[in-house]
Formats: structure tokens, C-alpha cells, sequence
């Protein structure tokens, strides 16, 4: 007998389970296959075109509900020609498709959560085959150069999706199916009581992808949904379709498969101007909703989507406090090249570098505010004077908001390094933009302390270190940030440093100054902000209840053992239970996760 999903891949989760409650980094999919974007022939142009280019020009056929025609929204910032695109989508119904997940809410829940984390490992195994594929789908949508797309949407991406499926398999199986106890009374025998625990999954899920990074920022939400037991409508950025619109694909294909039904996932695509992801995310039928992006329509969800619990990561005020540093030429080169990096749509991007107006103590002296914008610059100048090192650092702009973004920016201060056009070889179409930075004063917190769309960074001059840290810790605090750096020989700094972060829930790098601030790619897959709640927002746990059957004498000597089962590795090192328990939920109570 073939086995089931979850025994194919028991051994993938046991691990994955168990490197996540030792907190150890291990990502099995780019330890297997041992790639890297060169090693995987992403530089071969003429083997990724041809496994590209048999998408384009074509309908994407997906054979979902509500079909009311097609359309296309995407084209390559890399210029017409062969990569323009013309993929037509499925243009749905979005209430058909809210109906249709709805329908396939009762199986799916049904399935249990050993087969559902299964038939997600099994997904991610297939998606880790057309690796290539889904990086040139994130290349010619998002901009990004050939191996930064690859580390999103390839390998790395897979591990980082598997992280979220064993947290969710973990919190599922801690849930006991079974329970049995001892009503108290005053007089007379305790009754027997039984009793199941059943995983309810909220109800329909919502993901709304990221214009910059749709897997890597995508893939989180989306498998820990479908673990929980909920459905997902995945509602692409009009402008980065193809690679949330070729996992999608995947996932039908192995659901149908295993004889489920493939609307569990469905995809959601329609012209930016029908404004379908704000229709969708306020759909009563929708109760979870994943967003990646501006803080803007973050706030937007959390304050129109109350039917839904809303997971919303937050872009934002990445800052870089500098007070002194012993290796001051590592400083200005990881600077330059974080600038650099996929034209600002990094998730590390510094766009705040607060540094003292009477400069900083090196391993080379002291520093002015003024040598050190100076340095940046030439070290940016250096590492953009190779063709070769443009392509690889530099992504192509992709909208019309960031190119008003450098040009507005450069009239608000002193520019220290201009954003410049550069040439691709390749693709003479693209538009490829050096780094602007923009020397401000503290005093100018209204230009600084907003948002700013790509290649756009500012050293804000302040009265001492300390202003420095009291302004990262008013500014971040307001409008948040993924990631902060801070760069001192002074224990106390970093110790303040530390404590804001803390106090402002960013993630915090010490002076790393040759990888500002760490890769995230290159490192662990962390799940979103939420932390647990991302998770366990996704289900409740009901339970029913009921009195015992009569049982046979037990042997007298020896305790009654306690049934219930707390561990988490416990479930994971057993086999699949032979019966999932849907418990009677008319008279179900409810216990809150």
C-alpha cells in the first residue's frame, strides 16, 4: 500500500520539528541540493530562457471557479522583446472563489493535521524541483538580479516555508486528541468523563503578496495555513503574478492528487484599478489575512478587516546608528554594498544612517560627518564601476513611484551621492539606478521619518550618540522597521542600543560591519513578527465532552495512568494516527490557544 503524505516525509518533519525547538538553523532543501545561483546555471541564459520562456505569451490555465475571463498584468522591467511577459490569468469571481474555499474547508479540516503537513512537504518538494523556474518568474516581475532571485524563490525560500509548516505541525499535534477525567462531587463516585480535543481552523486565509518579494514573504502565511487546516485565496501584486500564480499551480496539482479538493488553494487576479485585494480582505467569509508591506495599507487592514485576524509585516525605518568602530574600511564597504543591493528593495535596505555631526573615533582616526559620506560614496563608486558587479548587485526598477522617490529625495539636502542611470549588457531596456544618499539634519525628521521607495538613503547629522539612540527610538517606535544595525566599541551603546530595539521589536545586528545587517536569506527562516500567535491566530481548539462508558475493574496496585499528552516531539515520533476525531461542535466548549 502506498503510504501516506505523512509518512513519505516523516522523517523531513521530525527533523524540522526538532530543529525548531532547539532553535538550530538547519535547511535541509538548500543542504540537499547544494546550489548556489551560479552552481545552478542561472548565468546560462540560454537554459533558463528556454525553461522560462515556454510560460510566456500563453494562457495560465488553473481551472478554478468563477472563471470570467483573463488577465494580464505583469511585464518585465528588463525591457519587451522575449520577456514581455503576456501571461493571461484566470480573471475569477471573487465571491465565487470565497464560496468555493468555503466548500473545501470541511474536507480539508477532516484531513487532519498529520496529512496536511504532509501533502505542504510534499508541495515544497515539487516547488524545490522548478527552483530555476520560480527564480526567473521573481527576476522578469520584480526587478531583482538573477541570484538574489534565486535565494528568494529557490532553496532558501523552500527552508524558510518549512520552518512554517513544522511550527504549525508542532502546535497541532500538541493539541491531545483524546481526554478522559473525574468529575468532582460532593457525595458519591466521581463520574467518568471522556472527552476529544479537535484543531478548528478559522475559516477561509488570505494572502496578499508582495510586489519585491512574493515567496520569500509569501510562503510563511501560506503554509501555515494550509497546515491549520484553513484555505487559501492567494492574491497576487498585479505586478509580480507569475511566481505566486506557479505555485498555486503546484499546489492544486497535489491536492487533486491526493483526492482532495484543489480549491483549497486558488488564485486571485484582476486589474490593479478593480482594487480586488481590499474587496477580498473585507469578504465576511475571510478571517485571516497575510500582508507583507508598506505600513500604509497595513493599517488599512487592521482597521477595515475586523472580521479577520490580520498578520501584517510591516516595511519601514530600517536604521543604522554609527558611534565608532575598530574596522572602519569592512564599515563603509558593507554600507556601500547594503545601498546597492537590489536597488533598495532588500528587506535590509538602510534608509536612516544616524551618525554624530562631530564625526566618529575609527581604527583610522577620527571622522568627520563629511568623510564619511565622502567614503560611502567612493566605495559605492568603486563597487558600481565594474558592468559585471552592476548586474549582479542592482535590480531594475520596476515602478514609476520610485523613480519620483530619487527625484523628490534629492531636492531635500545636500546630495552625497547621486543616483545615476547604469547600462546592463544584457538587457539595454533595463533601468538600473545607482544609490542616492542625501545628507540631512536631525531637525529634518519629516523627510527622514517616512517610508521612501527604493535606492533612497539619508545621513541625518545629530548632536551626540545619544541623539542618535533617542531618535532611533522615536522614529522606529512610530513607523517600525525589519532590521537595525549599530556600530560601537562602547558596551553601553550597544546595551542602549539593544534595549530600544527591544522596546521597538526590530531585529538588531552589532557591528557586522562586512554584512549589513545579515542576509536574511543567508540565514535562519524566521517567521514573521507575530512569533507564536502567527500560528496559533490560525485555529481554536474545541472539545467534547461526555460520561464514560462503563469500564472492567482495573487491577488493583499501580497508579491510573494520566492519558492527556502535552509534548510536542511526542506526536511527531509517532505514526499517523489511524483516526482524526471531529467532535460534535454543537456542544463542543471552546478552549482559547
Amino acid at each position: 500500500m502506498r503510504p501516506s503524505p505523512y509518512e513519505r516525509h516523516r522523517e523531513l518533519l521530525q527533523e524540522a520539528v526538532r530543529a525548531l525547538a532547539a532553535g538550530e538553523c538547519r535547511r535541509p532543501f538548500t543542504e540537499a541540493t547544494g546550489q548556489d545561483a551560479a552552481d545552478a546555471g542561472m548565468r546560462s541564459t540560454r537554459t533558463a530562457g528556454k525553461v522560462f520562456g515556454s510560460l510566456l505569451g500563453r494562457p495560465f490555465d488553473l481551472d478554478q471557479p468563477g472563471e470570467l475571463g483573463q488577465v494580464a498584468t505583469e511585464s518585465s522591467p528588463y525591457g519587451t522583446g522575449t520577456y514581455g511577459m503576456g501571461i493571461g490569468y484566470p480573471r475569477c469571481d471573487p465571491a465565487a472563489l470565497v464560496a468555493a474555499a468555503g466548500r473545501a474547508a470541511a474536507g480539508w479540516r477532516a484531513a487532519g493535521p498529520y496529512q496536511r503537513a504532509g501533502l505542504a512537504v510534499e508541495i515544497l518538494r515539487r516547488l524545490n524541483t522548478r527552483s530555476h523556474e520560480l527564480a526567473l518568474a521573481v527576476h522578469h516581475t520584480t526587478g531583482q538580479p538573477p541570484e538574489a532571485a534565486f535565494r528568494a524563490a529557490g532553496p532558501r525560500a523552500q527552508d524558510r516555508a518549512l520552518e512554517a509548516v513544522a511550527h504549525a505541525f508542532a502546535e497541532s499535534a500538541r493539541v491531545p486528541a483524546d481526554l478522559s477525567w473525574e468529575s468532582p462531587r460532593r457525595r458519591g463516585q466521581p463520574p467518568a468523563m471522556r472527552g476529544t480535543c479537535t484543531l478548528v481552523p478559522r475559516g477561509v486565509s488570505l494572502l496578499i503578496g508582495c510586489p519585491d518579494y512574493p515567496l520569500w514573504n509569501g510562503y510563511p502565511g501560506l503554509f501555515a495555513s494550509l497546515v491549520t487546516g484553513n484555505p487559501v485565496i492567494v492574491a497576487p501584486h498585479p505586478r509580480s503574478v507569475l511566481p505566486l500564480a506557479i505555485t498555486v499551480r503546484v499546489a492544486r496539482q497535489v491536492l487533486a492528487e491526493a483526492g482532495h479538493a484543489p480549491d483549497i488553494v486558488t488564485l486571485a487576479v484582476a486589474e490593479p484599478e478593480e482594487r480586488l485585494h481590499r474587496r477580498l480582505a473585507t469578504d465576511p467569509a475571510v478571517r485571516i489575512v497575510d500582508f507583507t508591506g508598506s505600513a500604509r495599507f497595513a493599517d488599512w487592514l487592521e482597521q477595515h478587516a475586523r472580521q479577520a485576524t490580520v498578520f501584517a509585516n510591516r516595511t519601514g525605518l530600517n536604521t543604522v546608528i554609527v558611534d565608532s568602530t575598530e574596522n572602519y574600511r569592512d564599515l563603509v564597504r558593507g554600507l556601500a554594498r547594503s545601498l546597492c543591493l537590489c536597488s533598495g528593495t532588500f528587506r535590509t535596505t538602510p534608509q536612516n544612517i544616524l551618525v554624530p555631526t562631530t564625526g566618529i573615533v575609527t581604527d583610522e582616526g577620527h571622522r568627520s560627518l563629511r568623510d564619511f559620506g565622502a567614503d560611502i560614496r567612493e566605495a559605492v563608486d568603486r563597487l558600481l564601476g565594474h558592468p559585471a558587479r552592476v548586474t549582479r548587485l542592482l535590480g531594475a526598477i520596476t515602478g514609476n513611484e520610485v523613480r519620483a522617490a530619487l527625484a523628490q529625495a534629492a531636492q531635500y539636502g545636500a546630495v552625497l551621492s547621486a543616483s545615476r542611470p547604469l547600462y546592463h549588457p544584457d538587457h539595454p531596456g533595463a533601468d538600473l539606478r545607482s544609490p542616492l544618499l542625501v545628507r540631512l539634519g536631525a531637525r529634518d525628521e519629516r523627510i527622514y521619518a517616512r517610508e521612501w521607495p527604493g535606492p533612497v538613503s539619508f545621513l541625518v547629522g545629530t548632536d551626540s550618540t545619544s541623539h542618535s539612540l533617542a531618535l532611533f527610538r522615536s522614529t522606529v517606535g512610530r513607523h517600525g522597521a525589519p532590521y537595525a544595525a549599530v556600530h560601537s566599541t562602547d558596551p553601553l551603546v550597544l546595551a542602549v542600543a539593544e534595549s530600544a530595539a527591544l522596546d521597538a521589536g526590530v531585529h538588531l545586528v552589532q557591528n557586522l560591519a562586512d554584512d549589513f545587517p545579515a542576509d536574511p536569506s543567508s540565514a535562519g527562516a524566521d517567521l514573521p513578527a507575530a512569533g507564536a500567535h502567527f500560528v496559533t491566530g490560525r485555529f481554536r481548539v474545541v472539545r467534547s465532552r461526555r460520561h464514560a462508558a462503563p469500564a472492567a475493574p482495573a487491577p488493583a496496585a499501580g497508579p491510573t495512568p494520566v492519558p492527556i499528552r502535552v509534548a510536542v516531539s511526542a506526536p511527531v515520533l509517532m505514526a499517523e494516527p489511524a483516526r482524526v476525531p471531529v467532535p460534535d461542535v454543537g456542544s463542543a466548549t471552546e478552549l482559547h490557544v
